[in-house]
């Protein structure tokens, strides 16, 4: 008889073990599952303190090189000793405004005897620079720019060059390699990186000589990869870099075209350039810069100087709330003029809806239409005159 009671005792706490586990599981894996670790209902009656305590600690773990220092009074948080530049500032002031529970943000300076008595739980051991920073660029990519490296598909309509109908698509990236914190006069910040891209156009009408099952051809691939060096303080940003391009026609646009290219050629260059950019509100954006080639293949000689500007608007932003994301309309305008093309100007228009984790910063995604009227990006015809217009979709910065 003992035994059955040992084996039926034994059942029993097996069950009840198995039921404590399945608890446990299910209640981590519903706490688990936001990235706070913290139930969004907690914030509404959550004090001063406890809000104040937690939104410092996120800010330490996403922004650990900068001492920034939150106040919250009334569930009204203020921020203090933000960073120098201010795509940063406003992406952490845009990272707080995202968090439940807080009525709303303001930037506040702190006296020297605060900061005192805030140094033991907010202040992190001072970097001079971070690894491979995560949170933004200092120089924010040129949206309308042809030659922005950036992953993208878009079609084609009405090219004269490359085909009436075509299929434009890239891959690209900004790779912030390491970023100095707070130097110069300006107490800005100074990030290295590398960047890379690649850029190729298919032909779908009008392929001449077209074998077999053969529905489009590859028209022409450019490569390139540069080292860009920027620095960011306030409302202003810079960027001074080196890069390679070169280009590569299609297997099958060459075999189509033998006749008319009785000679290939190998555009290539080396080239520097160096570009200013001003933030005049958190909408409205213009830029300028220069750029000198100092190396071209002999095959396809470039003339030196270039210069290239442009603007960018976004107005009408939104916030969804139930998704965390912000999205914003935009309209930019990307204008360039080469010594090679007589100073001629060359016109991009690209006007769209981009969607963001924060709000002016970050990685995004975008929806759009452009129009370019000039010349063609496209390799050994980048003198040849033509327009098309585009409806595409891109990601990046």
């Amino acid at each position: 008889m003992s035994k059955y009671l040992t084996v039926v005792a034994s059942l029993v706490c097996f069950s009840l073990c198995a039921e404590e586990d399945r608890l446990l599981s299910r209640i981590g894996s519903e706490v688990l599952t936001r990235a706070d670790n913290l139930p969004i209902d907690s914030f509404a009656d959550a004090t001063d303190p406890y809000l104040e305590g937690y939104i410092q600690a996120l800010i330490d773990v996403n922004y650990y090189e900068y001492l920034v220092v939150v106040i919250v009074k009334n569930h009204k948080v203020f921020l203090a000793n933000l960073p120098n530049n201010d795509l940063l500032a406003k992406s952490i002031i845009s990272f707080v405004k995202d968090l439940p529970g807080v009525k709303s943000v303001e930037t506040t300076d702190v006296t020297k005897q605060e900061l005192e008595a805030r140094k033991q739980y907010v202040e992190q051991p001072r970097v001079g620079g971070v690894w491979f920073p995560q949170s933004t660029v200092l120089f924010a990519p040129l949206v309308a720019d042809p030659r922005q490296p950036v992953n993208s598909a878009a079609l084609r309509v009405g090219d004269k060059v490359c085909g009436d109908v075509c299929a434009a698509v890239s891959l690209g990236d900004d790779f912030p390699v390491f970023r100095w914190i707070d130097i110069m006069r300006w107490h800005g910040d100074l990030q290295i990186g590398i960047e890379a891209g690649i850029w190729s156009v298919f032909n779908y009408s009008n392929i001449p000589h077209k074998p077999r099952h053969e529905t489009c051809e590859l028209v022409n691939t450019d490569f390139l990869v540069g080292i860009p060096l920027t620095y960011a303080f306030d409302q202003w940003s810079f960027r001074l870099r080196i890069y390679h391009i070169s280009s590569h026609l299609g297997d099958e646009f060459l075999c189509n075209h033998r006749r008319e290219l009785k000679k290939r050629k190998n555009p290539s260059m080396e080239a520097i350039d160096f570009f200013s950019s001003y933030q005049f509100s958190s909408g409205l954006r213009g830029y300028f810069g220069p750029g000198v080639v100092f190396h071209s293949d002999q095959s396809f000689k470039i003339k030196p100087l270039y210069v290239e500007y442009g603007v960018e608007l976004r107005i009408l932003g939104s916030r969804f709330n139930y998704h965390r994301l912000y999205g914003t309309p935009f309209f930019a305008i990307h204008l360039e003029n080469w010594q090679q093309r007589h100073w001629d100007l060359d016109m991009t228009f690209k006007l769209g809806y981009e969607v963001s984790k924060l709000q002016g910063v970050g990685r995004k995604m975008r929806l759009y239409i452009d129009y370019h009227h000039g010349f063609s990006y496209e390799g050994q015809f980048f003198n040849r005159r033509t327009q098309y217009g585009e409806l595409g979709f891109s990601w990046g910065f």
